[in-house]
């Protein structure tokens, strides 16, 4: 069974154009969820990226223990510390990312609560 996850923070204004490019052009992270020994503990099934104004929601779909260990994953991910690198001049607030402390912090700070989530053959 899949959870999702989703993140939300607030752009500065003007810079729309430029993260929708950001988004669209960004890399794929490897898909497979590993613990701290390399073994596999889940996969990353998909991500969505929206945004309304200055604001921008990331949900991610997900088979992993918990959110820490997918937010875990994607910080290590090339892929996602490369776009993120560059949406750090267009974020609204300031964040730190270069340390497993900061990531946790932002992570805490833009996580949304799943109230419901619904598949048709549930």
């Amino acid at each position: 069974m899949s959870d999702y996850y989703a993140l939300m923070w607030d752009i500065k204004e003007g810079s729309q154009d430029t993260v929708r490019e950001l988004f669209h052009n960004y890399g794929r992270p490897d898909p497979v969820i590993r613990d701290d020994d390399g073994n596999e503990i889940g996969r990353l099934l998909g991500t969505q990226v929206f945004m309304r104004g200055t604001t921008i929601v990331r949900v991610v779909e997900a088979e992993a223990p918990s959110f820490i260990d997918v937010a875990k994953h994607m910080r290590q991910q090339k892929a996602i510390q490369d776009l993120e690198d560059q949406l750090d001049e267009h974020l609204a607030e300031p964040r730190d990312m270069s340390t497993p402390e900061g990531a946790r912090d932002f992570f805490l700070k833009c996580a949304m609560e799943c109230l419901v989530s619904r598949k048709h053959d549930e």
